[in-house]
């Protein structure tokens, strides 16, 4: 079973969430419908801008709890690596 760990963003340079998966279609989903109320409603992030596979459920919380103590601009780097124009990626991956 897969497992993604993932940044979202509600805009270019803007407030970053990092979070864990092992749906990322339902996840996103939740994030887009602001179902629960938290961070990720008050901020509206939803925008999906960097995303990571994993199969094991181990080394994705490891990276998990890596990207949350990054330095902003280093997370802004990995972003900027493989998206440099913050698309929503949910697009490019059918979500």
């Amino acid at each position: 079973m897969p497992y993604w760990v993932y940044i979202l963003a509600n805009r270019r340079d803007g407030t970053l969430y990092v979070g864990l998966t092992s749906d990322l279609v339902r996840r996103m989903a939740e994030h887009r419908e602001q179902v629960a109320d938290g961070f990720t409603r008050k901020y509206r992030v939803d925008r999906l801008v960097h995303v990571e596979e994993f199969q094991d459920v181990l080394e994705a919380r490891t990276r998990e709890a890596r990207l949350k103590r990054w330095r902003r601009d280093w997370k802004t780097i990995l972003i900027e690596e493989g998206n440099p124009n913050w698309e929503d990626l949910s697009e490019k991956l059918g979500i």
